[in-house]
């Protein structure tokens, strides 16, 4: 009988609390999938068997220029994690090979970005961008964001675990700082570019206070700023169209996970975060 309960029970229990949390979890998403596929003369009703349309997204993307803020979006995302990528992988490599006086306290430094969250600093970087005459454009918008310290310190740590002896064959082979950086280091640390590539565009995809302040026009307003409005009209709100909005801007970064899942975990376990 204890041997039962261990082998059968408790299994069966904690398999149906995980099932019965990942339900709760899709619920609001499954909700927003029902509403967006129904008419919506249907808002507010559950009807089994009521029709199936894709009106709403038609209607939804004809009525704000989604178009534009996905464009925005993708050149604000591809702007910021290129750019950090570069400073990352130059200063986690002169961290890590150069020998820097004082490179500890200079860790700790960049460490404790980490430590800040980024709405705090809304009012100084709001002044710093507006005294560079960057309001209200992308670079405007991304500049805050150039500098990673998690990029950096995931880096640090892959590079410190690259042995030395492969930097020495490569230096006797004639290769110099460039080349031993571009064809060892990044080649050997590529799971964790991966793991902080899907990291980085999922939350500047998802990104809202700093482009609501900082953007006031559609032709630099990412997507999250555009749906705030959009969801927000004068005369009530039409919830399978925000559904349907929603769904669309959603879309990308759910088909992103989908696809690479496997290579994020993957990515984050031999970066070794658990």
């Amino acid at each position: 009988m204890p041997n039962f309960f261990k082998d059968k029970v408790i299994p069966s229990v904690l398999w149906t609390l995980v099932w019965g949390g990942a339900l709760l979890w899709l619920l609001p998403l499954l909700l927003a999938v029902w509403t967006a596929f129904h008419p919506v003369e249907l808002q507010g009703q559950f009807v089994l068997f009521s029709p199936v349309t894709v009106d709403n997204f038609i209607q939804a993307w004809h009525a704000a220029p989604f178009a534009k803020y996905f464009l925005n979006t993708s050149l604000l995302v591809i702007l910021i994690v290129c750019v950090q990528l570069v400073l990352a992988t130059l200063a986690a490599y002169a961290l890590v090979r150069f020998p820097l006086k004082g490179k500890g306290l200079l860790f700790s430094l960049i460490l404790l970005q980490l430590m800040i969250s980024p709405d705090v600093l809304i009012l100084q970087n709001y002044q710093t961008i507006g005294s560079l005459g960057l309001r209200n454009t992308l670079v405007g918008i991304a500049l805050p964001y150039f500098c990673s310290a998690f990029a950096i310190f995931l880096l640090r740590q892959t590079f410190k675990s690259i042995p030395v002896v492969l930097e020495e064959a490569a230096m006797i082979e004639g290769a110099s700082h460039w080349g031993i950086l571009w064809k060892v280091y990044v080649p050997l640390a590529f799971p964790v570019y991966v793991a902080f590539i899907l990291v980085s565009v999922s939350f500047h995809w998802n990104d809202f206070l700093w482009p609501l302040v900082i953007t006031d026009s559609v032709d630099v307003r990412p997507l999250t700023v555009g749906l705030q409005l959009f969801s927000a009209p004068e005369q009530g709100v039409q919830w399978a169209l925000v559904s349907a909005a929603t769904l669309m801007t959603s879309l990308p970064l759910l088909v992103l996970f989908i696809f690479f899942q496997k290579q994020f975990v993957q990515s984050f376990m031999r970066a070794g975060i658990r």
